[in-house]
């Protein structure tokens, strides 16, 4: 049965709602304001709630506000008799599913209802499918023949079959999902979900909600029960990328949930239990952060029982050709461009540069010369165009002492700043790294962003 609960400030609406939708086979309660409406939703589950905009108190608009932050909130139809294209616009934008006003006609109520109901019971899986469907859209393998990535390969097909936990390590754009989702496609698992979770893009509490879900009024926002990626990934495999920067409070409990399979919901008491294959990845020295405290040393050892290490693009040169010829093969199609080949000394650029952003920023590079070629071969030119590196335009190969990964950060990220005018945002696109590793690397080296970044005009 389907519960409907109906917020709306005139009693006989309320009292002929509730009956006209109990008469339909919905189970319905009303609320008079937003307050009582919030009170409702902290101890009773609703599929659809039926909201007015102009009330005393806590508005519709304000409440829709409230339950945004919630992603278990229910389906909201906004249903009032001050209709304008204002409210409808504010209402939309807040999230609400669809907007009636009154008098409506029973029969549409029902039916938008029904709608409603429905797009609510997919909407906790809806992220877990498009992530499934498009991991196997993904073209499954790696491109090199460089003994790394030989033994990277030999060591997938020796572990996939078996079910435990993997630790992936390499540097930022290296290939780490890649490698997860590999793992993934060719174990027993390949038919059950595939669901990553960065753990560095979220705070504790949220990151445990996500992992483990939360009971209805486990926090403030928690208007509704909501599913974690554990329960919903069950039977699969969950990869949680930058594993390092997991917040210490909730090791131990992932630490609990490896060793047996259980954990709870946030807010319960209750212990639930799934099977569901771990495999972790990180850029950093995760042993160097145990032995600083920052990391524990028994959550490290259960995560580490297989470890793959992907090393970067600058020791398997080998690879760089062949790499550079499968982005420019998908860019070319991509944006429907006739461009087939490198000049020699374009190559001769590609392979001798550091990558310090690895195989994403080399993919970078090729998107962005595809973009910039006029003919059929990229050339010096549409290297130099596309911001890369000018140490390397001139074709020779460096040094020893210039093979240090350091010196070749701080010449290319002022350069990539320079080529961006200090907007970090595409400075960090450009360099094919993150906006945080970037922001970590210019306090590293002592590197400003310029006037425009000082401005703050990078994030727009």
């Amino acid at each position: 049965m389907i519960r409907v609960l109906a917020v709306d400030d005139e009693e006989p609406f309320r009292r002929l709602l509730k009956k006209e939708l109990t008469r339909k086979g919905f189970y319905a309660e009303v609320a008079p304001d937003g307050e009582n409406a919030l009170a409702l939703l902290r101890t009773e589950s609703y599929d659809v709630i039926l909201l007015d905009i102009l009330m005393p108190g806590i508005d519709g608009i304000s409440l829709m506000k409230k339950l945004k932050a919630d992603p278990a909130t229910p389906a909201i139809i906004v249903l009032t008799g001050k209709a304008t294209v204002e409210t409808a616009v504010e209402a939309m934008k807040h999230g609400a599913y669809d907007y009636l006003t009154k008098p409506y006609k029973l029969d549409e109520l029902v039916v938008i209802i029904n709608r409603a109901y429905e797009i609510g019971t997919v909407k906790i899986k809806k992220e877990q499918f498009r992530q499934e469907l498009l991991r196997k859209e993904w073209p499954v393998g790696f491109v090199g023949k460089s003994a790394g990535i030989r033994n990277i390969l030999s060591l997938i097909r020796k572990i996939a079959p078996v079910d435990s936990p993997v630790l992936i390590q390499g540097e930022s754009g290296t290939g780490k999902e890649l490698v997860a989702n590999t793992l993934w496609h060719y174990s027993r698992r390949s038919t059950s979900p595939f669901i990553a979770l960065n753990c560095a893009t979220l705070s504790e509490n949220l990151i445990e909600s996500e992992l483990f879900g939360h009971e209805k009024g486990a926090f403030t926002d928690a208007h509704q029960t909501k599913y974690g990626i554990v329960e919903v990934v069950d039977k699969g495999t969950l990869f949680l990328d930058e594993i390092g920067d997991m917040p210490w409070g909730l090791q131990a409990k992932l630490l609990r949930f490896l060793d047996s399979g259980e954990f709870r919901r946030v807010g319960s008491n209750k212990p639930f239990k799934v099977n569901v294959r771990v495999i972790a990845a990180t850029n950093k020295d995760l042993a160097e952060i145990v032995r600083n405290s920052g990391f524990r040393q028994d959550l490290y050892y259960r995560l580490n029982v297989i470890n793959i290490t992907i090393p970067p693009l600058r020791e398997r040169r080998e690879d760089i050709p062949e790499l550079s010829r499968h982005f420019l093969k998908k860019y070319s199609q991509n944006l429907s461009k006739n461009v087939s080949g490198f000049t020699q000394d374009a190559l001769e650029i590609l392979t001798n540069y550091q990558w310090p952003g690895n195989v994403r920023e080399l993919e970078n590079v090729i998107e962005r010369s595809v973009i910039l070629c006029d003919s059929e071969e990229i050339g010096r030119e549409e290297l130099s165009a596309a911001a890369f590196s000018s140490s390397t335009e001139k074709g020779y190969r460096p040094s020893a002492e210039d093979l240090s990964l350091e010196e070749m950060e701080k010449n290319h990220i002022p350069k990539a700043l320079e080529a961006a005018r200090g907007n970090l945002s595409k400075a960090s696109q450009l360099l094919g790294i993150d906006r945080k590793t970037l922001y970590l690397k210019m306090k590293k080296y002592g590197i400003e962003a310029g006037k425009k970044a000082a401005t703050g005009e990078e994030d727009f």
